[in-house]
């Protein structure tokens, strides 16, 4: 894990200073920014999140695809977590605190901008830093690599569908071009254009890595910028209720800890490896937030709740990650315990 992502939140709480105090000192040049607008896209974060998106689908092989076969049972149990569970747990969690039990202290015309944030959040599983929790947890590296891809292919069909449903569910009124021409701009798009750069340079051993190395930092500022943006069209409402930032945070580290446990035990009723479960258990728990802040700000708006509410879950990503890598870890004598006895060696003889 780079330095960068080790410190991912304190990366966060210093944009939400720097957003806020530039917000105060230059609200003409947010607003400018905020303006700059095509058919409800605002191209500046459009090209934002194509600079975050890019290089982390280009890690992405559909080659993988292959191995799919090989780990029917965790395949199996993380896609019934990523797309039968963790859109509507969140959804529910989302209605119990945010609609109901926290209601009272939060601002009343942004309610449903939140839950609506905290939906987009959890519709689409992580595409990047699941190769990092993975490696910590000893993971397999093919299963990794071939669920991503798979829940990619998936997430193509299948994001547009799921935040329909349940923002109608919650009587959440969305225009239904815009989201369709998010998932065009932030998915199809940048997967696109992933892999005919990956078929480019497939021919140049090395060259994928050496673009990537390259990218990395641009990727990064790109993030760090889009924050600076949203945290400085929120800063107002977040100055009036600073408790508003933890109290979004509830039903996120409850989905989080409920689906990557749920996710885990399945595995092992299953009679999967902790290889496959460790990994398992983080895709199933993780957000893919950069399509998340993305699409919030697109149906939304860069004042809304809900583009606040997707920013939350970046402020607490590495933490609560880390710590389900922690209690994957420690339990692993716990897990294989009861399982036959070859399916308690993990392999990582091949390299993704």
């Amino acid at each position: 894990m780079s330095a960068f992502e080790r410190y991912l939140t304190a990366w966060v709480f210093l944009c939400i200073i720097a957003g806020i105090t530039l917000g105060y000192i230059m609200p003409g040049m947010f607003q400018a920014i905020g303006a700059a607008e095509i058919a409800r896209v605002n191209i500046p974060v459009a090209v934002l999140i194509w600079l975050m998106v890019i290089p982390m689908l280009l890690r992405i092989d559909f080659s993988a695809l292959r191995h799919v076969g090989q780990y029917w049972r965790g395949i199996g149990v993380t896609l019934f977590i990523n797309w039968a569970v963790k859109p509507f747990s969140m959804a529910l969690l989302a209605w119990l605190f945010i609609g109901w039990l926290l209601r009272p202290l939060l601002p009343e015309a942004q309610i449903d901008s939140y839950i609506a944030g905290l939906i987009i959040l959890a519709a689409a599983p992580c595409t990047a830093m699941v190769f990092v929790w993975s490696n910590l947890t000893r993971g397999e590296p093919h299963f990794t690599l071939s669920q991503v891809a798979l829940n990619d292919a998936i997430m193509i069909v299948a994001f547009a569908p799921i935040v329909a449903l349940l923002l109608g569910l919650s009587a959440i009124t969305i225009p239904w071009d815009t989201l369709l021409l998010s998932v065009g701009l932030y998915i199809i798009f940048p997967v696109l254009v992933a892999q005919l750069i990956r078929r480019r340079l497939s021919a140049s051993p090395g060259s994928l890595d050496h673009l990537l190395a390259k990218l990395q930092p641009v990727s990064l500022l790109a993030l760090l910028t889009t924050l600076v943006l949203l945290f400085g069209f929120q800063g107002e409402q977040i100055i009036a209720q600073p408790a508003v930032i933890a109290l979004l945070a509830v039903p996120i580290l409850i989905q989080v800890y409920f689906n990557s446990g749920l996710a885990y035990v399945l595995n092992r009723l299953a009679g999967e490896r902790h290889c496959i479960a460790g990994p398992s258990a983080l895709i199933g728990a993780s957000n893919f937030f950069e399509l998340a802040v993305a699409a919030a700000i697109s149906l939304f708006g860069f004042h809304s709740g809900a583009a606040l509410a997707t920013v939350v879950g970046v402020l607490i990503e590495v933490p609560v990650m880390l710590s389900v890598v922690w209690i994957v870890n420690r339990s692993r004598g716990w897990y294989e315990r009861g399982l036959p006895l070859n399916k308690t060696t993990d392999t990582r003889s091949i390299q993704p």
